[in-house]
């Protein structure tokens, strides 16, 4: 999609400007009439701040998407299995309920896919109901009735810990899925040195790294985490690297997560990654929480880095090297 950003006009910005007022970011009647100024940006940031999105006031394929999910209540519309997927903030509440009460949807990403379906028939079994898998007006209100305690920790993030321990052991034969992602969030592959040293790295350590695209070819972040699922990949790294030399910062290791969940699996990924990275590039980084496309659709523990000092391919081969040896300590330590 079109990358939105300060200065652009027409009825796409209006369309924007008018779901931030729907959500609680007020606008000046004389700045909310198509044009993306200072009070729009603003508000585009304080709303990807609320959402753990990357804060840059660009309106890109994620934003976009959380904007137009940040709309849906549960019960304004029947939830259920379909293609592609439903996906939106009536989804996540539903999964929150279930999950406190026991029935495990897996990640609270928003998206109802077949852990959701499953979590639900199940519930509806549990009370007498018939497990159809639809989330109507009849299942809503008999979840309401059990009064779910919502800010409990979950199965989903319980399991995730457990499986965390599972899967430690010998990098060697894990199958590693490499995303070549783009600053912007457009469907560009970024500067592809540091994905190919990472694969590098990775192979010379026994593991079997799988890039999730070819240099050039145009693919969305969810199409991206599609194939990582699809390759049952056991992690993911996605690559984001600033092509601006003169862009110093330190390095960011998100994980997915929100203010109401997160991934620990990621997490500690994140952790060990960073903090390879920090001793290879000699700047302090920082750790997040991010709901990022690769972040939230992958099935697998996901971390997506963010480096503005590896852009060149001599420092992509120290970047490659210190980012495969977080991966080796994530499987080994």
């Amino acid at each position: 999609m079109r990358i939105y950003r300060l200065g652009d006009d027409g009825s796409a910005i209006v369309d924007i400007q008018q779901r931030l007022i729907d959500l609680g970011f007020p606008l000046p009647a004389s700045e909310s009439a198509g044009t993306f100024d200072e009070a729009t940006d603003t508000a585009v940031r304080a709303f990807q701040g609320q959402r753990s999105l990357r804060v840059d006031g660009l309106i890109g394929p994620d934003t976009w998407g959380q904007l137009v999910e940040a709309g849906f209540r549960l019960g304004d519309r029947t939830l259920y299995v379909q293609s592609p997927y439903l996906r939106g903030d009536d989804v996540r509440s539903l999964q929150r309920k279930l999950d406190a009460l026991g029935f495990d949807p897996g990640k609270q990403d928003g998206v109802y896919g077949p852990g959701t379906d499953a979590a639900l028939r199940e519930f509806q079994r549990n009370v007498g109901d018939d497990p159809d898998g639809v989330a109507g007006l009849h299942t809503i209100a008999t979840l309401e009735r059990m009064r779910p305690l919502e800010d409990v920790p979950g199965r989903g993030l319980i399991r995730e810990v457990e499986e965390l321990r599972s899967i430690r052991g010998q990098l060697q034969g894990q199958l590693i899925a490499i995303d070549p992602g783009s600053p912007t969030g457009d469907d560009t592959a970024a500067q592809p040195s540091l994905a190919r040293s990472l694969a590098s790295e990775l192979a010379r350590l026994g593991a079997k790294p799988e890039l999730l695209r070819d240099p050039g070819e145009g693919l969305t972040a969810s199409a991206r985490a599609a194939r990582a699922n699809h390759l049952g990949a056991t992690i993911c790294v996605s690559l984001h690297v600033d092509e601006d030399a003169s862009n110093n910062t330190g390095p960011t290791c998100s994980y997915y997560g929100s203010r109401a969940t997160y991934s620990p699996a990621g997490m500690h990924l994140a952790e060990l990654i960073l903090d390879e990275l920090e001793r290879e590039v000699r700047h302090r980084g920082r750790l997040q929480r991010l709901t990022a496309s690769m972040l939230r659709e992958t099935r697998m523990p996901a971390v997506q880095v963010e480096a503005a000092l590896l852009g060149t391919p001599t420092a992509a081969t120290g970047g490659g090297r210190a980012i495969a040896e977080g991966v080796r300590r994530f499987f080994e330590g």
